[in-house]
């Protein structure tokens, strides 16, 4: 059996009436149902595991996967992912088209795969999760009418200009650190979306997460640098630190932003879990991992 989740308030100028009419073309057996409210789609999702579903289609942006994510996670029921929001990160990860049409057909021959995920104290993630000036983009994001590549290059410009750094200890393999990044970065997948690549060597499957520390370097190298983290191979003025980690212990000294797969939060103390979940979920992907 075979579950459509679509979430009609995902994808401004694409109907969700049009995607209904294309799923049924194309999977005239599958049932479908819409989101109604924050969070409906993890309560669908664990209701069709629990029911037998063998596959979860989730039609929606990057929250709203994560909501379809953690109510599959743990079940046998596999998690499959049609994009329509302005990121778009993980579903880039797995090689979806962000043709609706395009990612119905790759989702016929889609396999299953185990994926790793991440938690933040207590809350779960599938691509990327971080606290810094990271956090701070993510909010400014989230208030932003515009969405894709431009604003948020612009966004993250504009904050990078007044943002300042936090003093914070990184305790990961029995290692104590000191650090002031511009952002710490917990990276199951390589990109927030719109190809943006945090993490070029990440992957969804190797058991880690990569660490990323984005340093504060002088103002025009992280001009020139911005636009690197576009491409995974070419970075000549690359401002990041990156380590493989299980687990780590991030203490702040008192409440910080973060996010958790683009969705803003705010802590209300001053440290934070952070530690990968292995092989924590089943997804449909058209590619390898």
């Amino acid at each position: 059996m075979m579950l459509f989740i679509i979430n009609p308030r995902s994808g401004a100028k694409k109907s969700a009436d049009d995607l209904r009419v294309l799923v049924k073309k194309y999977f005239p057996r599958a049932d479908i149902v819409f989101t109604e409210r924050p969070g409906h789609a993890r309560e669908m999702a664990a209701a069709a595991a629990r029911n037998g579903y063998a596959k979860v289609i989730v039609c929606g942006g990057d929250g709203t996967i994560n909501e379809a994510a953690r109510g599959t996670a743990g079940t046998n029921a596999a998690l499959g992912v049609i994009p329509r929001g302005s990121g778009n990160g993980f579903a880039r990860e797995l090689g979806m088209s962000l043709d609706n049409k395009t990612a119905l057909k790759q989702l016929r021959k889609a396999r299953v795969i185990n994926c790793d995920a991440g938690e933040i104290n207590g809350d779960f993630f599938i691509n990327l999760a971080g606290i810094g000036i990271e956090a701070e983009i993510a909010h400014a994001f989230a208030k932003h009418g515009r969405r894709g590549r431009l604003p948020y290059f612009w966004l993250g410009l504009k904050t990078i200009l007044s943002y300042k750094p936090r003093k914070i200890k990184i305790i990961s393999g029995g290692i104590e650190t000191e650090a002031a990044p511009l952002t710490l970065a917990f990276a199951n997948g390589r990109q927030y979306g719109t190809n943006f690549k945090i993490a070029p060597k990440a992957s969804l499957t190797d058991g880690f997460l990569d660490m990323v520390q984005v340093l504060n370097k002088h103002i025009l190298r992280m001009i020139f640098a911005l636009p690197e983290f576009f491409n995974s191979t070419l970075r000549p003025f690359d401002p990041t630190q990156v380590s493989k980690i299980k687990e780590a212990r991030i203490i702040t000294g008192g409440p910080v932003f973060y996010h958790v797969d683009g969705e803003p939060k705010k802590s209300a103390g001053g440290e934070f879990t952070v530690k990968i979940l292995p092989a924590a979920l089943k997804v449909l992907t058209p590619k390898k991992l």
